[in-house]
């Protein structure tokens, strides 16, 4: 009995001193979050830190307290699993000061801005910074826990001896892997290529929204995801619209008959682009209207604006398209693309004099059955 009352209070001074260890802990983080509610950081602190470094406190006073309050043979081993114990919490309160960090970083660049361009760089590089870190720290916990083992201590003589043959072994077996992930570092910090990016890979438009050391993530504007391995994007061709600035220009493409008044419809696009449709689209930095082509009877104009970035381009082109064929339907309607035909009629053994030329609107039933000549048998329609 005397034994089993020794466990006891010896359980309840050991239990006792980790609940007094964790209780002063939190007493100094609830002190920490009032003395810091006006700061995101110290909240951080307080809010994600709080539990590895209870657990780690209550850990120790529990392992310091066993000996003085036992002197029985099975402190040791419990000591050695409360070792342990300290060693993986130990890792998991430097990963949380580290994710901690990495995310007060990423705070200082908001990447919801026109021109993110800084804030780009400093998110990949900061994520590929974090992922290493993590795997580092993971490593290293890992390690410190088996180093405890006396058995893992007199094998480290041997394996570090043929780390170098298993070192050349592995090298050769994982030369893909081994390179996507060089790949991957030279992307986050060989400014190629940035989350948000946009991206045209493969044939497909998007941006980019993760970047790992193995692979990057491209979200296509569709809602697909295309997945690429990171050796990918230094091997290959790829577009890339916001190397430089996330600010691009587009082209609205737009085929009428040579007799519409192109200064006219140069006027027109400018008012389009000044509307309050296009204000929160159009960055007023370029807009303009030019004649690219004058071929098979029609003319060929382009529309070429700009905007902040390529989500409110493509609207924007979208916009200026739609309402410039509107304005020639309604202003100009005479204007629309026509086909011009010359009709003359030929009988074998019967000479007659050939029709004139007739300029004709194929879209109008009416045009087409009172000119004459069309819709005659023998008659022919060569398209200019």
């Amino acid at each position: 009995m005397s034994d089993v009352s020794d466990a006891l209070v010896s359980a309840a001074i050991v239990v006792g001193a980790a609940a007094g260890a964790a209780l002063a802990v939190a007493v100094a983080y609830r002190i920490l979050r009032f003395a810091g509610r006006r700061s995101a950081l110290l909240t951080d602190i307080s809010r994600r830190a709080f539990w590895p470094t209870a657990i780690i406190a209550a850990l120790l006073a529990a392992r310091f307290t066993i000996p003085i309050a036992t002197t029985n043979g099975w402190h040791e081993p419990v000591q050695h699993a409360i070792l342990l114990a300290t060693i993986a919490t130990g890792g998991w309160l430097v990963a949380t000061l580290l994710g901690l960090a990495a995310d007060t970083a990423l705070r200082r660049f908001p990447i919801d801005v026109n021109d993110n361009l800084a804030a780009r760089r400093a998110h990949t590089q900061i994520t590929v910074i974090r992922r290493v870190a993590f795997a580092v720290v993971g490593v290293l916990t890992v390690g410190a826990m088996l180093v405890t083992f006396p058995a893992a201590r007199a094998a480290g003589a041997s394996v570090l001896a043929s780390a170098g043959l298993v070192g050349v072994v592995a090298a050769l077996a994982a030369q893909s892997t081994l390179g996507n992930i060089f790949a991957g570092l030279q992307l986050a910090f060989g400014d190629a290529l940035r989350l948000d990016d946009v991206v045209v890979v493969e044939g497909e438009w998007g941006r980019i929204e993760e970047m790992t050391l193995g692979y990057v993530v491209v979200k296509i504007w569709d809602e697909r995801r295309l997945i690429l391995p990171s050796n990918y994007f230094t091997t290959t061709p790829f577009q890339n619209w916001t190397r430089t600035a996330a600010s691009v220009l587009g082209t609205a493409e737009i085929d009428v008959d040579w007799s519409l008044p192109v200064e006219s419809m140069r006027q027109e696009l400018r008012r389009i682009v000044e509307s309050e449709a296009a204000a929160a689209l159009w960055d007023g930095r370029v807009c303009g209207l030019q004649v690219t082509g004058a071929t098979d009877g029609n003319i060929r104009t382009r529309a070429l604006v700009s905007a902040a970035n390529s989500s409110a381009l493509w609207d924007l082109r979208c916009l200026v398209r739609e309402q410039l064929v509107a304005w020639v339907q309604e202003q100009h309607p005479q204007s629309r693309p026509r086909v011009r035909a010359e009709v003359g009629g030929h009988d074998s053994g019967t000479s007659h004099p050939a029709a004139p030329l007739q300029r004709v609107n194929l879209s109008d039933p009416a045009a087409v059955e009172t000119t004459p000549g069309v819709g005659d048998q023998n008659s022919s329609a060569d398209r200019r």
